[in-house]
């Protein structure tokens, strides 16, 4: 599935770090930065994890919500969070079935191995749930200045 802008976003229901249930219309009202990456610990989600971390006031101050997503599970996410003290939660979609709406699990290819895996993309979705931008190319180390005009 491709979505595009000015669609409104998918509702999802997943779990948060803690286990604790977590929608997209939980946070109607409020601009949401919603973020997909591959994979907590590694190099390049880790710098996008703590650019949005070390900026996150500034996305506050801006009126935006930010959530992380991946297929990790719930204690991965938990680590993650307190290694590098994350401000906002992290959500555990093992069973691939936000990443499938939001057209972010994809085939892949490295050194011509073909595999399926995260296409690392932030939606960012207005009050009223609808999709007001889809970044595609993420640059990791300056991802706070990508939303932020």
């Amino acid at each position: 599935m491709s979505l595009e802008v000015g669609q409104t976003a998918p509702d999802f229901e997943s779990k948060d770090q803690d286990g604790n249930p977590i929608k997209l219309s939980d946070f109607q009202g409020k601009k949401v930065v919603l973020y997909f990456y591959p994979k907590d610990n590694t190099p390049g989600c880790t710098a996008q994890a703590c650019n949005l971390r070390d900026n996150y006031e500034s996305l506050q101050k801006a009126g935006y919500v930010v959530l992380g997503i991946s297929s990790d599970a719930e204690k991965s996410h938990k680590k993650f969070i307190e290694k590098f003290e994350l401000p906002f939660p992290l959500i555990a979609d093992e069973d691939k079935s936000v990443h499938e709406k939001y057209g972010t699990w994809v085939e892949k290819n490295m050194y011509g191995r073909k595999y399926m895996g995260t296409a690392r993309t932030t939606f960012i979705i207005d009050e009223k749930g609808v999709i007001e931008e889809i970044i595609s190319k993420v640059k990791t180390k300056e991802h706070t200045n990508q939303i932020i005009k």
